[in-house]
């Protein structure tokens, strides 16, 4: 994989994919979860950016680890790898209990007094899992944004530009 793209690191690219398709997952897994309705019409394609989302990890944490190999090893950089490795695990398994909170949901019915007390069950406790999933999945995000923004941005100093006519 090549760790720069027109001079521009692959990393913060393909980190982009993910900052917005891991909110974007954690967002609809909440509707679809919260609100049967979306379920039924909207649960597949959740389930499906959710996936993506999921496939994008590896992508950018490959390209990091390369990125951080050409870098000045810092404790920053450390965290934000460590940090990072994270975040496949949750989204991956937001991606299986949605997937099987859609899949039980759209189940035909059985007749009433048919249906095992178990499988009646079992529709509450995705619900469960998927909101508490969705919630850790968000907050590892911005945990991993945090530590990668003071990675890059430590010790550097920013000075607005200055505009012509400007006396400051």
């Amino acid at each position: 994989m090549p760790v720069f793209i027109s001079g521009l690191p692959l990393h913060v690219m393909v980190v982009h994919a993910v900052v917005v398709l891991v909110p974007l997952s954690v967002l609809a897994a909440l509707v679809v979860a919260l609100w049967p309705a979306a379920r039924r019409r909207y649960g597949w394609l959740a389930v499906g950016v959710t996936a993506v989302a999921t496939v994008c990890i590896p992508i950018a944490t490959s390209s990091g680890e390369d990125l951080r190999d050409r870098l000045v090893p810092t404790e920053l950089i450390r965290e934000h790898a460590h940090l990072g490795d994270q975040l496949l695990v949750f989204v991956a398994a937001l991606l299986v209990v949605l997937a099987a909170l859609v899949w039980f949901a759209r189940r035909p019915r059985e007749a009433p007094g048919a249906a095992r007390p178990t499988l009646r069950a079992v529709v509450p406790v995705l619900v469960v899992l998927t909101v508490g999933l969705a919630v850790v999945s968000a907050v590892q995000v911005v945990r991993i944004g945090d530590s990668g923004a003071r990675a890059a941005w430590s010790g550097v100093q920013y000075t607005a530009p200055q505009h012509e006519g400007d006396d400051g």
